[in-house]
């Protein structure tokens, strides 16, 4: 039984094509997964399923009658719930308020009903057995995947009057754990066997081959094929997103020639961090590996942070930092996490957020920015990173998640810094697009800068990185080589297990 088909959907924003003829049928009891490149009209085709934007053309039907989605409340009285990848919340407030806001709160004689909003919270939480958040917690006390948890947890609060029947779900495994992953994907069986369907969006592309029933791709506003997980692969769904054919490798791990070392931390502690030392070479790029909490997350914070105790020097010279923005202009360049809070400047257009920390290239007699050249360097560092724009006048706001960033990266690589930072710097990027940064890194390294690379995914960092620094509560547990180092003994040392 289909319960949402979309037909021929197509949308235009001013001159630019987002849809051009995107269709697809979403069945009751299955996971219907959707990919593409950044740019494919991926999110638009959400923003029409919540009601946030009004389609141009095409038709949609819920369980076989034509459907009007006008606004958000609709979408969600016709059985919709979404999970988003951007984590926008209120960290001053609780888990709870954060789970119920814009569904408005459980009243009683006209006012906030505490016992229920907190009661529900917490039954939303524990159908993602998730039970070590309390819904009273505040969100700015969470780590970024348990607020992503909480976000989760959102789309499974009972609603009696408009019960959930279709969850869609955008890179919802973002800034997860395995375990928190697999804790998901249990809830998504669960739901199948419901009678929901779920539609999965997300560039892990193992992850889609692990979940979905079937497949729809879509390349440049158009759906290209559906397939069914168990006939497809990996190579066969990048060529799909392309439009060619790709090589699904990207080349050996190359060793840096040099055994200078550009920076060296010693003792660094802080914010959790006990007694880290590590030397990254020139053309080094190293990375940085642990499972939650292991300490990777505030690498970046503490290493330029004017809190932290330790030794830190660049090209030999002792090095204390007094933030982001003294990094920047000491030779670092930095990717962070979360790209919304702490990378962009949304209401801005691309041609800013590039060239904030370089606005000395851009600058005429130091009194006024050259306009022209912002625009120049932008233009010529998103070719670089690949980014789909209508422009470097395009603000940032309006751009999908994955091209937002591809911006960061690419102020990141506008002054060839002598350290790059980057932590999680693939998060939210198609598949496609890793191979052109993963180029671009090795490009950088090879002209002698020095990388490191914090990151979750095991895979990125025995692409990309000679050797891996792993941490533990805060420590580090080990520096080895990522020369033969097969995937499972990688986790096995996040782990702290012994193999042979």
């Amino acid at each position: 039984m289909s319960l949402l088909s979309v037909s021929h959907l197509r949308k235009s924003f001013g001159g630019a094509v987002a849809l051009r003829d995107a269709s697809l049928e979403l069945r009751a009891g299955e996971t219907l997964a959707l990919i593409g490149e950044n740019g494919a009209g991926k999110s638009t085709l959400i923003k029409i399923l919540a009601g946030v934007v009004a389609p141009d053309g095409g038709s949609i039907q819920l369980d076989g009658e034509p459907a009007t989605l006008r606004d958000p409340g609709e979408a969600h009285r016709r059985g919709f719930r979404f999970i988003h990848q951007e984590l926008n919340f209120v960290p001053s407030l609780s888990a709870a308020e954060n789970i119920f806001m814009g569904r408005g709160y459980p009243r009683r004689f006209g006012l906030v009903d505490w016992g229920a909003l907190h009661a529900r919270a917490s039954s939303a939480l524990r159908a993602l057995d998730v039970n070590h958040i309390g819904a009273r917690t505040s969100m700015a006390r969470l780590s970024i995947g348990d607020r992503m948890l909480v976000k989760i947890a959102a789309a499974f609060v009972e609603d009696a009057d408009a019960p959930a029947r279709i969850f869609v779900m955008d890179e919802p495994t973002a800034a997860l754990t395995g375990e928190e992953s697999a804790r998901l994907f249990r809830i998504l069986d669960s739901l199948r066997r419901r009678g929901c369907g779920i539609l999965y969006v997300s560039h892990r592309l193992d992850e889609v081959l692990a979940v979905a029933d079937r497949i729809s791709v879509l390349r440049d506003g158009e759906t290209r094929a559906t397939l069914t997980a168990n006939e497809a692969s990996k190579t066969e769904l990048i060529e799909l997103m392309m439009g060619h054919s790709a090589a699904e490798a990207v080349g050996p791990v190359i060793a840096p020639e040099s055994e200078r070392v550009v920076l060296s931390a010693q003792g660094l502690s802080g914010e959790g961090l006990r007694d880290v030392s590590f030397e990254l070479r020139e053309g080094e790029i190293l990375g940085f590996a642990g499972l939650a909490n292991a300490g990777t997350e505030r690498l970046t914070n503490v290493l330029i942070s004017n809190a932290r105790t330790g030794r830190v020097t660049l090209d030999g010279a002792s090095l204390k930092l007094f933030g982001p923005a003294d990094a920047w202009k000491r030779g670092f360049a930095i990717v962070p996490r979360e790209r919304r809070a702490q990378g962009l400047l949304m209401a801005h257009d691309i041609a800013n957020n590039v060239a904030l920390p370089h606005l000395d290239r851009v600058n005429r007699l130091r009194l006024f920015v050259d306009r022209g050249a912002e625009r120049a360097r932008a233009a010529e560092m998103g070719r670089r990173v690949r980014l789909r724009s209508t422009g470097t006048l395009q603000k940032v706001r309006k751009l999908s998640g994955g091209n937002q960033q591809k911006v960061v990266f690419a102020r990141a690589v506008a002054g060839t810094p002598r350290v790059l930072l980057l932590d999680e710097p693939t998060r939210g990027v198609d598949v496609v697009a890793k191979f052109d940064i993963y180029a671009l890194l090795r490009d950088l390294a090879a002209h002698g800068t020095g990388v490191i690379v914090v990151s979750s995914d095991h895979e990125e960092i025995l692409q990309l990185c000679s050797r891996v620094v792993v941490m533990r509560e805060g420590r580090v547990a080990a520096v080895v080589s990522t020369e033969a180092l097969a995937p499972r003994r990688l986790l096995a040392l996040c782990y702290g297990e012994a193999t042979g």
